[in-house]
């Protein structure tokens, strides 16, 4: 009978106590003010300009090649090799996290998933596949890193800055050699981010959940724009 069983045996152990896997994804919330530009020249690139943004902003930038996009971008993040004039400011909080689809891991090579979450953020298993699950990455958990589509590496650096408690996302050209499908897997996980986010990209499509546009315009002429302006 159940009841004997349960003398013979003991009661079941009790369930595993679940890591708040969210505690870090919510936990970032900066100052309001972001980036504050004032009189900001970039050298040989462009005139000069001045922005603000705000905390959780969605601005795109958009412009020919060579008009400085991606300066701004790694400027953003820290490059102290990008050359300016002018303030430039991050505020209260801010940590920039720098993705581009040509950063390479060599650090990943040979590792699944929940080998480097484990590494990298100290998540156990059930913990860790939660999150995964967030980024549609469930079933590729014991997958080795380089074995992962274009759409999925880029889903799970995304989700890798999010855990590292990055409030300022850089995305250089994101969407570049996805296809639609992991396109729109990666949108649906910055719908999902926290914080602020800023991507140069050329994409029509991608460029449409955002609500801001700087334009790199031009000679040198930078600007903010309430609609999309595409160079021909």
């Amino acid at each position: 009978t159940r009841l004997r069983k349960f003398e013979e045996v003991g009661p079941p152990p009790p369930p595993p106590v679940e890591q708040d896997v969210k505690v870090n994804l919510k936990s970032g919330r900066t100052g309001e003010r972001v980036v504050t530009c004032e009189n900001l020249t970039l050298e040989n690139l462009t005139e000069p300009f001045s922005v603000e943004i705000f905390y959780q902003d969605r601005v795109a930038i958009l412009g020919k090649n060579g008009s400085g996009k991606s300066h701004f971008l790694r400027r953003l993040s820290g490059d102290e090799s990008v050359r300016y004039t002018g303030t430039f400011k991050l505020g209260a909080r801010v940590i920039p996290g720098f993705f581009a689809q040509t950063h390479a891991h060599p650090e990943f090579v040979g590792k699944t998933l929940l080998e480097i979450l484990w590494e990298q953020n100290s998540l156990q298993l059930g913990a860790a596949k939660s999150v995964l699950g967030r980024y549609e990455l469930a079933e590729q958990a014991e997958q080795k890193f380089t074995t992962l589509s274009g759409g999925q590496q880029a889903r799970f650096q995304v989700l890798l800055l999010e855990l590292a408690g990055d409030t300022l996302l850089l995305l250089d050209e994101p969407t570049d050699n996805l296809d639609l499908a992991s396109a729109e897997a990666l949108e649906r996980a910055l719908d999902a981010y926290q914080g602020t986010v800023i991507a140069v990209t050329h994409d029509r499509w991608f460029a449409r959940g955002f609500t801001r546009f700087l334009i790199f315009g031009a000679e040198g002429q930078v600007y903010e724009s309430p609609e999309p302006v595409w160079s021909h």
